[in-house]
């Protein structure tokens, strides 16, 4: 198998057509030798009868419908692992990324790159969404000490060695452009222009962003429990000399009218940071439970086309 294309469903089963034969049609300007896998996320659009016509009708396109929802990033993780390419393309279902944009990245991974990945020029999203990404994207830089561009999305090309070792990363909080990433190998990007979705809005409301960007920062870094303890030390390094300065005021100046405004204020902020350390160390210690369960990162219910050479 030359190329695999991997693409998680969710939320656009209108696209699923316009994504099959634009997909077919880019990748067969590489090679005739290609399978095409859509992984069904438990779709709320039944995505999942359009993917079994399409099957029935292409024997290059494997369907994998997973149990129930398990998430973006744990379906592209199911696709790749039945992935059989040399070369595997990923990119969301959306047609925000366009599948004529492959053959580039396949160009660009032939000159001795590992993983290639696009870079939006223009990201046609909300600007206040943009604008929060970056702040994501500037502490996720100082937590995991990269270079991470923010412009990068999920569509890529990887390697077979690559694709290996990214599948023998099991944890259960992951990302994929962050992971491939941290994997190392030679890797660069292409810049690539992208369209408005095909239909629909994204899955990915607010509250769903920022768990996200819980469990990416705190399963790729303890550098935040390194942070705080250092600002556990500067506080009490400061109510040290604060106290120093209490009582020798104390001593030059006899007649000091206590008051109870700083004392409740003090308190108050050093008992929100102590809160604040203790749900942080609760997040790593959740991180830890969640992965000794050694539970199933993803369930699959059926493959459709599991073997080409077998239909």
């Amino acid at each position: 198998m030359k190329i695999s294309v991997v693409t998680p469903v969710y939320g656009c089963r209108a696209a699923l057509r316009e994504l099959h034969r634009r997909i077919s049609e880019s990748v067969r300007t590489i090679t005739d030798d290609y399978e095409i896998i859509m992984v069904n996320d438990s779709c709320p659009q039944n995505s999942w009868e359009e993917i079994e016509s399409i099957c029935s009708e292409d024997k290059h396109v494997k369907g994998i419908e997973l149990s129930r929802n398990f998430g973006q990033m744990k379906a592209i993780l199911a696709g790749i692992d039945n992935a059989k390419g040399d070369w595997i393309f990923v990119m969301d279902c959306d047609l925000q990324d366009r599948p004529e944009e492959m053959p580039k990245l396949y160009n660009k991974a032939q000159e001795g790159y590992d993983v290639v990945f696009a870079r939006r020029t223009v990201r046609k999203e909300n600007p206040v969404k943009v604008f929060l990404s970056e702040i994501f994207y500037s502490v996720y830089r100082y937590a995991t000490d990269t270079n991470y561009d923010g412009k990068y999305s999920n569509f890529s090309i990887i390697s077979r060695k690559v694709a290996d070792n990214f599948c023998r990363m099991r944890e259960q909080h992951r990302g994929y452009v962050e992971y491939i990433s941290w994997l190392g190998f030679r890797q660069t990007t292409v810049d690539v222009d992208c369209d408005e979705r095909f239909e629909g809005r994204s899955s990915y409301s607010f509250r769903k962003k920022f768990n996200l960007a819980i469990e990416l920062l705190t399963s790729q870094s303890d550098k935040i429990l390194r942070l705080f303890v250092a600002l556990g030390f500067l506080m009490a390094i400061v109510s040290f000399f604060v106290l120093i300065g209490l009582v020798i005021y104390k001593l030059v100046v006899a007649d000091v009218t206590i008051g109870w405004t700083s004392t409740v204020a003090t308190i108050i902020l050093v008992g929100g940071i102590i809160i604040s350390v203790v749900g942080i160390v609760g997040v790593y210690v959740g991180n830890i439970f969640m992965q000794t369960k050694e539970r199933p990162i993803y369930v699959v219910r059926q493959i459709l086309n599991e073997d080409k050479e077998e239909q």
